[in-house]
């Protein structure tokens, strides 16, 4: 029996994967299974021309197309190893990848370790570390508590996640209700359901960023993040006192996740709705009013600026 399976969700990676396999069978830990998931992608065909040389090493699974966290269900319910190590198609893993995590999972026993990345591609953050990126808000030692996660929702990086595939199946897998946001909600279901989960602090991946994630898919994936937090605050069961505080944290991510949905609205010219945000984001509190018109003051075009702040005095006088 494989002690760790690697599930690979696969939609429009043909140009990548093989290089992303490479990195996997480079591993200097050997005892794994692969596990590739076609998830409906348009360009099957030459994602199977780049597969072909790995067939006889991976398991290939195929669904119609219904995302990555239905993906990697079926990867989970395939696999047999006591850990699952997640890696999207496109992401390259360090040939010392698995066995310093596997190493961290025994010296510390976690349930869970995430790994640092390096960013590369299409992305201004090119050439820095994932957790550098993240440094102000994620919490960089011992154990990453529910509270942690949800004040800084990304603080998980999927392709840097070992964990024991026996408490993902008790917390119920990925959530395919929700479009986006399906990881945050597991690893916040974990840390909640009592797992210990744990940052490596190493360098042990590179995490590929694409440009069109600057744009209007950063639009929608803020959008559904914010679903995320409406689904914990009526989900989960918490007493008083957590509540409290759960209550407290969230209002602050909400307010944080407006303000940048807004201003990637702002960047797309959609001025209505940016005002919408920026709005929401102000009713948190006047600090976050101060930083609106510090960033507007800044950063937006003249007109813009004058335009979008008349109109967000007008949304938020009381």
């Amino acid at each position: 029996m494989p002690r760790v399976s690697i599930i690979i969700p696969a939609y429009n990676v043909a140009s990548y994967i093989g290089e992303t396999l490479a990195s996997v069978f480079a591993q200097t830990f050997t005892n794994y299974e692969v596990i590739v998931i076609n998830d409906g992608s348009p360009d099957t065909e030459e994602l199977e021309r780049a597969l072909e040389p790995y067939f006889n090493r991976i398991s290939y699974l195929k669904q119609e197309n219904l995302g990555a966290g239905a993906a990697r269900n079926v990867g989970l319910r395939a696999a047999k190893g006591e850990f699952i190590a997640f890696l999207d198609a496109d992401d390259l893993w360090l040939p010392n990848y698995l066995e310093e995590q596997m190493r961290f999972i025994r010296e510390h026993d976690c349930d869970l370790v995430c790994a640092d990345a390096l960013m590369f591609g299409e992305t201004p953050n090119a050439g820095r570390t994932y957790m550098e990126w993240l440094m102000e808000t994620a919490p960089s030692a011992g154990i990453v508590t529910f509270l942690d996660l949800l004040s800084a929702e990304r603080s998980l990086i999927t392709s840097g996640v070992v964990a024991r595939r026996e408490l993902i199946l008790e917390v119920g897998l990925f959530d395919e209700a929700l479009r986006n946001a399906q990881d945050f909600d597991l690893w916040l279901r974990l840390a909640r359901h009592g797992a210990r989960l744990m940052y490596h602090k190493k360098v042990l991946l590179q995490y590929r960023c694409h440009a069109n994630s600057l744009t209007g898919d950063a639009v929608n994936s803020l959008a559904r993040e914010l679903n995320v937090l409406n689904k914990i605050e009526e989900a989960y069961n918490f007493t008083p006192a957590e509540r409290a505080e759960v209550s407290r944290v969230i209002r602050s991510r909400r307010a944080f996740l407006e303000f940048e949905l807004g201003k990637l609205l702002i960047a797309q010219g959609d001025i209505t709705r940016a005002r919408a945000a920026f709005a929401k984001a102000c009713d948190a509190g006047r600090n976050w009013k101060r930083q609106l018109a510090l960033w507007l003051s800044r950063f937006a075009p003249g007109p813009l600026h004058a335009l979008c702040l008349r109109r967000l005095q007008k949304a938020t006088a009381k």
